[in-house]
């Protein structure tokens, strides 16, 4: 691996441009949803892109060194979101 991207991947900028990409496709959905006349409901959005912020929040922390504390809670708080996620999708397919 070059020692240029060895940096890049251990103080966290890679991950702030995969956020930063996670951030701009949400928005270009809804903004495309809304064109078709289809707004995009905050429940669609909280659990799947809110458990992936989450897991790449905690690849983050660690990368860069945090206390084990931080990364615990950010994968800790991925699951509920992920829980979430679930039992929108299962009520969206039963009904």
């Amino acid at each position: 691996m070059s020692e240029w991207l060895a940096r890049f991947l251990a103080s966290g900028r890679a991950i702030d441009v995969v956020l930063a990409i996670v951030a701009l496709e949400v928005l270009l959905i809804a903004l495309w949803l809304r064109s078709k006349q289809r707004p995009l409901a905050f429940s669609e959005l909280v659990g799947p892109v809110g458990a992936g912020v989450l897991l790449m929040l905690a690849l983050r922390a660690a990368l860069v060194g945090a206390a084990p504390e931080i990364i615990v809670l950010f994968l800790a708080a991925s699951f509920p979101a992920h829980l979430y996620d679930l039992k929108v999708r299962l009520a969206r397919r039963e009904g």
